[in-house]
């Protein structure tokens, strides 16, 4: 199908424009107004060259369809309109062409839409790529780990209602052809303390909520399941409900997945029972007593005790006391301490993250499991991680979150910004630097181990010397922070935390609970009651082996989350990195609300317009000169297979075989660099080309070959449709099939009416007669997915007014045919039904055209079509305006001559004709026939006489014009004990939260953020124009012999003959004295008759 008919063409709006390199002027203010047009008109995707920017439209979008799937599949990045699907198809292309790991970063600030980005891009490497049973498992795996991994890794925040609350990396592993067998998730930092604490106007984790609301009965009394505000650990903040959530919905789908994953049935028990059982551990709550903390209810143990399999008693114990281990000179003692109350609600609630955290590290490995692959060929990595936020108290999460999305910003200038302006002043090309602000200065400042120490160094410091509990060693914390950093342009000190002024603005921290969190230790108490469970699976969530003596420092949260970082880092920097940039337009998540401010500062931050400015005075592509020469080798003979002599000057030669103009192109010392997307484009289209015509002549040689083998079990079969119901034709019941009489290759303007790849089976030009039963012509095409019936009409008004274009009649689904009627004479009509009205059809190739959709009905029905033999056939015609439908008879007689001779009276067509064969006759057997353009005789036929009326051949040509239409797309076990009874209140008995501070609905640090220093430091801009695109090589000419002009349509009658219209020009080979003439048209030689033609 040519780009000319392309859906983008047919009069859809043009809003803004679709690559912001081409913006006039190159400010923030431009960007952002480009963005509101287009997110306004719904257009939620916009590039910066190969960087995609998306806007969060806050709705389901129209435009993530399988028909958009087939659109993008393939086409070159500018052919449609902006897509996360044209990204992720130049990603799955480049990976299987150049043989090189792709990843994508998705950036962006909390509820930009990165997740939902995310599940775009693995529906659409599942649906484009190939592969059998265990491909489909694979592919089955890496969708259903989404909602998986939601359930027990998301949450509701203020800022966003299905917040990631850790990040993954997930690498989609390919075999060497494209499909899809393996994968692997690397996550990072579980937010754990949301297990036990949230804040206002939030939730935990989804999989508390959808457990509550999803439980079967059962379930509910083995699980000891309650109203949500019965548990501390959910009735905290308030909040139960998520607007446009079903829990017990969402649950179904957790359990499905756990099951299509690999889940056994046992191991899905247990982990509910985890999740159940964390929320009853929270509700055991402590007095103190003598200074030393006691349980107030002993009747709370009881229930999370039988969930997680350990002894009441010892729950009790260990979460009221510790054991401590004393070194002394040559011997080491161990002693019981009782803590306060304050340490027992500290040890309950870092039990329950630990079970928390090592459940979800559970969920991981089983998926990594289920797609795991003994070795490595290419892959793709999808980088979803937890968006930069900022909340009205930020702690040791945000700090950490906030850190790796610095990291991750400082991949994007590395890559976009200083490495490519870089690699122009190493390559030896014109360049003038452009300013930018680079954050390493801040991931610095955080990650730094000395001169100075960053913060991460110092706060690992402090938590080696102190017991980290209290506001004493985050109060050290605060005054070593001060004097290591505390001259640091982009950091500040406040009474209770500090400021860090990251790339995204200022962000305030709260130092409380720093050391603590930062800690993260497990006690060794803690580990012997759960390693102490009876269930092998809660066992097997805690393996360390206590009896081995730990030496040196233990490791921290700051130096996992650092290395983890690093090591992403790292593994993104051995990939072709591609971006999407997330833009958040607004808090109130809300459709159509669009917040200047809001926008413009994630403009700025996100350094749009310094990555506009480079792109625009940079260059697209570069390669290196032996890739270059390897990839476009096949466009010249002197390259193909392989270039004799200096890369440089064969890159040179190629450019030149191109007519790529000099301006589009420099040199480097080791690459080539191409200015505009356009002037790669020609290159690959010419590539294209090249294969194409290779494709098409391996598919043309493979194709003759199988056309012999089938030749007459092709005959035979559509003969025995008709044997015995139906007299024959002479001329006919010899006759080739060739499906195609219309020539749909080089018919666009049919094409558009088909989806990108449906395969067409039978297209001819018919007599279609309406309820006058004048004849009308249509162009009927078959294909698996149904019948079109294609006409012309004249445009009343706009701009083409006058002009005929093609317009589609009528499409049937194969299915959906009741029956097929026809005479037992030997005319060519045959009848139609279907449910609402039936078509009255004539064609020359009635037979082939049956035996096909008969084919087709059994296929998808799986029972015969229903075929009626009458020389009285009756059908139903459309009902038009205010007359009715009604029906109409056509009556077949005895005549005389070949051609059917037609009388109309009335409501009925009389239809007289000759003699035909018998209607036992079959096909004659003969040899395998010569192939077309190796027929030595004319045909043994008479060439036909010039036609006398525009009837089958002779018609004369439609004009051919452009699309149809308007139309605007943007193209969805082991035995337990009984649970103990009495221990719980009954339902709906809510429990008050515990030493809950008085809420305040004070939203400010919903608003913009301060840009702080890091915003002043972003500089001006210089816009700098555009060049033009590359000129298109001119066509050598072709030296030329006798031609001819057709003077009337001739429709092949077999498949050594030609097919041509009106006005079409063939080059003559050789003139018979038979009236058969030998040519040549569009690529293809074969016979027709002479005198349908003129010479010139």
């Amino acid at each position: 199908m040519g780009s000319k008919y392309h859906w983008q063409s047919q009069n859809v709006k043009q809003s803004g424009v679709d690559d912001m390199v081409l913006l006039s002027k190159i400010t923030d203010d431009a960007i952002v107004e480009n963005l509101k047009k287009r997110y306004n008109d719904d257009y939620i995707f916009t590039y910066i060259g190969s960087v995609l920017i998306s806007v969060n439209p806050f709705k389901q979008m129209p435009y993530f369809t399988d028909r958009e799937v087939e659109l993008y599949q393939g086409a070159a990045q500018y052919e449609n309109p902006p897509h996360i699907y044209a990204l992720t198809d130049n990603m799955y292309r480049n990976m299987l062409i150049d043989g090189e790991n792709q990843c994508v970063i998705i950036s962006g600030e909390s509820g930009a839409g990165k997740t939902v980005a995310a599940k775009y891009i693995m529906g659409y490497i599942s649906k484009v790529s190939g592969g059998g049973q265990k491909v489909q498992h694979v592919k089955d795996i890496i969708l259903q780990s989404n909602p998986l991994l939601e359930a027990f890794g998301n949450a509701k925040t203020v800022r966003n209602n299905n917040s990631s609350r850790f990040g993954k990396y997930f690498e989609i592993q390919f075999s060497r052809g494209g499909e899809p067998d393996g994968g692997k998730i690397s996550n990072f930092l579980l937010e754990k303390s949301r297990v036990v604490n949230q804040n206002e106007n939030e939730r935990n984790f989804h999989i508390f909520y959808q457990l509550l609301e999803g439980a079967t009965k059962e379930q509910m009394e083995t699980l000891g399941i309650m109203t949500p505000d019965y548990y501390f650990y959910l009735n905290q903040s308030g909040t139960y409900k998520v607007d446009g959530t079903v829990d017990s919905k969402d649950f179904q789908e957790t359990m499905e997945a756990m099951q299509v994953i690999g889940i056994s049935p046992t191991e899905q028990r247990y982990t509910l029972q985890i999740v159940a059982g964390i929320l009853h551990m929270g509700n055991i709550s402590f007095i103190e007593v003598g200074n030393y903390a006691q349980v107030e209810s002993l009747d709370l143990l009881a229930f999370p005790a039988y969930l997680l399999g350990i002894d009441q008693n010892r729950l009790n114990e260990k979460l009221t006391s510790r054991k401590m281990d004393i070194k002394g000179v040559g011997k080491s003692e161990s002693i019981d301490v009782t803590l306060n109350r304050e340490q027992a609600c500290y040890t309950r609630d870092a039990l329950s993250k630990a079970l928390y955290a090592r459940l979800f590290d559970f969920l991981v490995e089983a998926i990594n499991k289920a797609m795991q692959k003994p070795y490595e060929e290419y892959s793709i990595g999808v980088l979803d991680i937890y968006g930069f936020e900022i909340f009205k108290k930020n702690g040791f999460e945000q700090f950490c979150i906030n850190f790796v999305n610095e990291k991750l910003q400082q991949i994007f200038i590395e890559l976009t910004l200083k490495a490519e302006q870089e690699e122009y002043v190493q390559e030896g090309i014109k360049w003038t630097p452009i300013e930018y602000f680079n954050n390493k200065v801040v991931c610095d400042l955080i990650e730094n181990k000395l001169n100075p120490p960053g913060i991460m160094s110092v706060l690992d410091d402090v938590c080696a010397t102190m017991h980290a509990k209290g506001e004493g060693a985050d109060g050290t914390l605060l005054q070593k922070l001060q004097a290591a950093v505390g001259t640091h342009e982009h950091f500040n000190s406040w009474n209770s935390g500090f400021i860090v002024h990251h790339y995204a603005g200022k962000v305030s921290y709260d130092i409380n609970g720093f050391c603590e969190r930062n800690r993260d230790v497990l006690f060794t108490d803690l580990i012997e009651l759960m390693q102490s469970s009876e269930y092998d699976f809660i066992r097997g969530l805690f393996p360390e082996n206590l009896s081995v003596d730990k030496k040196g420092r233990p490791s921290t949260a700051s130096m996992k989350i650092k290395k983890q970082a690093n090591d992403l880092v790292n593994t993104l920097m051995k990939c072709t990195p591609h971006y999407i940039r997330c833009i958040k337009p607004n808090e109130t998540k809300r459709p159509k609300d669009w917040e200047e401010s809001r926008v413009k500062h994630q403009v700025e931050y996100l350094g749009l317009r310094e990555n506009i400015r480079v792109r625009r005075a940079g260059f697209a592509y570069r390669r290196i000169f032996n890739k270059f020469l390897l990839r476009y080798a096949i466009l010249t003979q002197e390259t193909w297979p392989y270039w004799r002599g200096d890369e440089r000057q064969g890159v040179q030669h190629l450019l030149r075989s191109v007519n790529m103009d000099a301006d589009q192109f420099q040199m480097g010392r080791s690459k080539v660099f191409i200015k505009n997307p356009e002037s790669l484009f020609l290159l690959e289209e010419m590539r294209e080309r090249k294969f194409d015509t290779f494709a098409r002549t391996i598919q043309k040689a493979w194709r003759k070959y199988i056309a012999r083998r089938k030749y007459e079990q092709m005959r035979e079969e559509a003969s025995d449709i008709l044997y015995n119901w139906k007299e024959r034709r002479r001329n006919s019941i010899n006759r080739n099939f060739v499906g195609d009489y219309l020539g749909m290759e080089d018919k666009p303007e049919l094409r558009q009416f088909l989806t990108k790849r449906e395969r067409i089976e039978f297209a001819d030009s018919v007599n279609k007669f309406d309820r006058r039963f004048k004849s009308i012509k249509r162009d009927l095409i078959l294909t698996p997915k149904g019948i079109y019936l294609i006409g012309r009409e004249k445009v009343k008004k706009g701009p083409e007014k006058g002009q005929i274009k093609e317009v589609l009649k009528r499409k049937l689904e194969v299915s959906t045919i009741q029956s097929v009627s026809l005479s037992t004479r030997k005319d060519d009509f045959f009848v139609i039904h279907e449910a609402q009205y039936d078509s009255l059809l004539e064609s020359t190739f009635k037979t082939e055209f049956l035996s096909l959709l008969c084919k087709r009905f059994e296929e998808q029905t799986r029972s015969k079509l229903h075929l009626n033999f009458s020389d009285r056939i009756e059908f139903r015609v459309k009902k038009e305006g205010w007359g009715g439908g009604g029906s109409r008879v056509v009556v077949f007689m005895r005549g005389q001559g070949e051609a059917a001779q037609l009388k109309i009276g009335g409501k009925t067509l009389t239809v007289t004709i000759g003699d035909g064969l018998p209607k036992t006759s079959k096909p004659t057997k003969k040899g395998v026939p010569q192939s077309r353009g190796h027929r030595t005789q004319a045909p043994s036929r008479k060439a036909p006489g010039p036609p006398t009326a525009s009837y089958q051949n002779g018609a004369a040509r439609f004009p051919q014009k452009g699309p149809r239409g308007n139309e605007q797309t943007y193209s969805s076990p082991q035995k337990q004990n009984r649970p103990p009874v009495g221990m719980l209140p009954k339902q709906g008995a809510a429990s008050k939260a515990r030493h809950t501070p008085a809420a305040s609905n004070n939203l400010d640090f919903l608003s913009v953020p301060d840009q702080g220093v890091a915003g002043m430091q972003r500089r001006k801009s210089i816009s700098q124009h555009r060049p033009p695109p590359a000129s298109q090589p001119k066509p050598q000419p072709r030296v030329q012999g006798p031609r001819c002009r057709a003077l009337y349509q001739y429709v092949g009658q077999d498949t050594d003959e030609l097919s041509f219209n009106v006005n079409d020009v063939i080059d003559i080979l050789n003139e018979d004295p038979s009236g058969w003439w030998r040519g040549r048209f569009r690529g293809r030689e074969g016979l027709f008759p002479g005198n349908y033609v003129e010479k010139i």
